[in-house]
C-alpha cells in the first residue's frame, strides 16, 4: 500500500480578523434611526377641589395657535408664517407695553432675585390645536418656535439679572427665571375640521 498523501489545508488564521473588520465597518457606516419627541414636563394632577371646578381663563390671557390640514398656521384670527410665531409668542408672553389685548401683568416677588418685585404674565397660556391631517414637521416647527421664544426671553432676563445665559445659571437662579417666564403650552386634542373621515 502506498503512502497516504495529506490534503493541503486552507490558511484561515486571518478569517476572524477580516470578519471583525467587516463588522466594525458596517457598524460605523450604518445609521440608526433615533426616536424623536418633545421634552415636556407634565403638570401635577389636579387636587380634589379642582376636579369639580372648571378653570376659567380670561380671553386676553390665551394665545390660540391653530394648524389646519393644509399646514396653514393661524395665530388668533390671523394667518402667520412659521418665522412669525416666535416673535409673536415672545410679545404675548412678555407684554412689554402692557397692552389690553395681551396677558395681564401682575407684580410678583421673585425669591431667587433677592425678593425683587417684577411684573409678570403668570396667567398666560399658549394653546396649540392641530387638525388630524397636519404634518408632523409643521407641528414640530411650531413647537420649536414656541420653546425658542421662552428660551430667548429667559436668556435675556438671565443676562440682565445675573450676567450669564440661562443655561449657565445655578439651579436656584434658573428657578427664579422660570418664575418670571413659566412655560405654559397647552395642546388640545387634534380635530378634523369640515367633512367626515
Amino acid at each position: 500500500m502506498g503512502k497516504k498523501r495529506k490534503m493541503p489545508g486552507l490558511n484561515t488564521s486571518s478569517t476572524a480578523d477580516i470578519s471583525f473588520m467587516l463588522l466594525i465597518f458596517f457598524l460605523v457606516t450604518t445609521s440608526m434611526d433615533t426616536d424623536q419627541g418633545l421634552g415636556r414636563t407634565l403638570p401635577k394632577p389636579p387636587e380634589e377641589d379642582q376636579l369639580n371646578n372648571e378653570i376659567k381663563v380670561k380671553e386676553r390671557n390665551i394665545l390660540n395657535i391653530r394648524i389646519n390640514k393644509d399646514n396653514y398656521v393661524m395665530i388668533g384670527d390671523d394667518y402667520a408664517d412659521l418665522a412669525e410665531i416666535k416673535e409673536r409668542a415672545k410679545e404675548f408672553i412678555k407684554n412689554p407695553d402692557n397692552r389690553p389685548n395681551l396677558p395681564e401683568l401682575k407684580p410678583k416677588k421673585i425669591k431667587g432675585m433677592g425678593g425683587k418685585t417684577m411684573m409678570v404674565t403668570e396667567n398666560h397660556v399658549i394653546s396649540v390645536q392641530t387638525d388630524r391631517g397636519t404634518d408632523y414637521g409643521v407641528y414640530f416647527a411650531v413647537q420649536d418656535a414656541l420653546v425658542a421664544a421662552y428660551n430667548e426671553l429667559r436668556d435675556e432676563l438671565a443676562k440682565e439679572e445675573f450676567g450669564f445665559k440661562y443655561e449657565f445659571l445655578t439651579k436656584d437662579q434658573q428657578d427664579a427665571i422660570r418664575e418670571v417666564y413659566p412655560q405654559k403650552i397647552s395642546e388640545a386634542e387634534p380635530k378634523k375640521y369640515g367633512g367626515q373621515q
